[in-house]
């Protein structure tokens, strides 16, 4: 996959300085992941070369005397029937050629994440960021307030994932906003203001739930991590 654009010192600063202002008011603590990608998605790409795999048999299948017409052509005039056992090698060749050529077409990355399914991008984008939420976040601070903000670049997504406290007292779509600021920033090419978007919006919800006592500590880092 390729890497996207990494950020600046200067913007790692400004991510690490909002995540520091949001938790200045609040006992919850924001952790900020950001990756270039999710996932790879090959088992997209196996899926759509054994799909052209199966066309093109279908295909000789139910056009048996078009194909071996284009034979004839190809082969001026030299093949014009085909044994039982040279019928099953044609098919065979072609539906392996077809594999092989698409397969090798999406190693394009860009075109292996066009042709995946929406609703499969954002599973796996939701997985990988639970699993870095349940490494790094879950259950690491007294109060069990943690918080990640995930953005994964490729797939042009994000999630929020939270510890227990605060996902027994805010509403999971309260953060729905958050992630569209995020976002909305981020397609314009603006990575670190779509992160302080995100975190003054986050914020702003632990605030209102969890405010800040004169004995909360800094339980978790506030740099960005970026993968």
């Amino acid at each position: 996959m390729p890497h996207a654009a990494r950020l600046s010192a200067e913007d790692q600063h400004r991510i690490a300085q909002a995540v520091s202002s949001a938790e200045a008011n609040t006992s919850g603590e924001i952790v900020t992941i950001i990756a270039d990608h999710s996932d790879r998605y090959l088992d997209v790409a196996l899926w759509w070369s054994a799909l052209a795999a199966i066309l093109a048999l279908a295909t000789l299948a139910a056009f048996p005397d078009f194909a071996m017409q284009k034979l004839a052509l190809l082969s001026n005039g030299w093949i014009e029937q085909l044994t039982t056992g040279e019928a099953f090698e044609l098919a065979l060749a072609v539906a392996v050629l077809k594999f092989g050529a698409v397969r090798l077409l999406l190693q394009w990355v860009p075109l292996r994440l066009f042709l995946t399914p929406s609703i499969l991008k954002s599973r796996r984008v939701r997985r990988r960021a639970v699993r870095y939420f349940k490494v790094g976040a879950e259950r690491r601070t007294t109060g069990k307030t943690g918080i990640l903000i995930y953005l994964s670049l490729s797939e042009h997504r994000a999630e929020i994932v939270a510890d227990e406290a605060i996902h027994s007292k805010v509403d999971p779509e309260l953060w729905g906003q958050a992630m569209v600021d995020m976002i909305n920033h981020v397609r314009e090419g603006r990575i670190a203001q779509g992160m302080e978007a995100a975190i003054r919006d986050v914020g702003g919800i632990l605030a209102n739930h969890f405010p800040r006592d004169a004995a909360d500590l800094n339980e978790l880092p506030d740099r960005v991590i970026e993968l």
